[in-house]
């Protein structure tokens, strides 16, 4: 864990939320339910946090059944109050009018980031509509090398989660009663059929939590790390703008 106990940790994070809230006038959170255990410790924080003004958000969007269930599986063991949203649909006809572009390739990384853009997309309608805070998912692992996308499941309000890394997020999710079933499923965005994180990223959570926290890694772990961190710069950084001569 992050040095403190769970508990604690917990109080910790969620007096943080409620402070975020009250400086935007924001009356509760609204949290995407992916199935996985970032998501489901988020929840869980954000219910400490705001008892009666949490939302989850189901997003299925060509997806593993599983993770719908899984999905559901948290919901009702968090008590989370939940709603669904079907994004078959709307993801076919974006693609569908992309085809119509000269400039249209059935490029896979790129059709798969429609996804957690489109998902974005509706948590903020429900942010907006229910004055609430999106409250984001990723944790302080992925954030160090890019592993998240950009104006996706990158666009939100607040990172609760951020400053931990995937094991000390594990150890919390247990403390905060996710399912163990969800604590230790395989870590996958779901982007596509049979994807993982760690496959993706060329890593395991464990070699990048203990480089993160100062241990020691192989040469290629670390520039493996590097390379990813350095590359998605661009995603920890707010949009550059010129400075304009005056």
């Amino acid at each position: 864990m992050s040095g403190i106990p769970a508990d604690q940790l917990a109080r910790h994070i969620t007096d943080w939320l409620r402070a975020r809230a009250d400086d935007a006038g924001a009356l509760g959170a609204v949290v995407g339910i992916s199935g996985g255990v970032d998501s489901a410790t988020v929840a869980a924080l954000c219910l400490r946090a705001f008892p009666q003004t949490t939302l989850g958000v189901l997003m299925p969007c060509h997806s593993d059944p599983r993770d719908l269930e899984d999905a559901r599986i948290v919901c009702a063991a968090l008590g989370l109050a939940s709603t669904t949203v079907v994004l078959d649909a709307a993801h076919d006809a974006l693609v569908n009018a992309l085809r119509g572009s000269a400039h249209f390739a059935e490029h896979r990384l790129a059709l798969a980031n429609l996804r957690p853009r489109l998902r974005m997309t509706s948590l903020y309608y429900f942010a907006n509509r229910l004055n609430r805070l999106v409250a984001g998912t990723g944790n302080r692992s992925e954030a160090y090398v890019g592993y998240f996308t950009k104006y996706g499941d990158g666009g939100v309000d607040v990172l609760p989660i951020g400053g931990l890394v995937k094991a000390d997020v594990k150890a919390l999710a247990a403390a905060l009663g996710v399912p163990r079933a969800i604590v230790e499923r395989t870590p996958t965005a779901g982007l596509w059929p049979g994807q993982t994180d760690e496959a993706e990223m060329g890593l395991t959570y464990a070699a990048l939590d203990a480089y993160l926290l100062g241990g020691t890694a192989p040469a290629d772990v670390r520039a493996r790390i590097e390379q990813l961190h350095a590359a998605s710069e661009h995603k920890r950084q707010p949009p550059p703008i010129p400075a304009i001569p005056r």
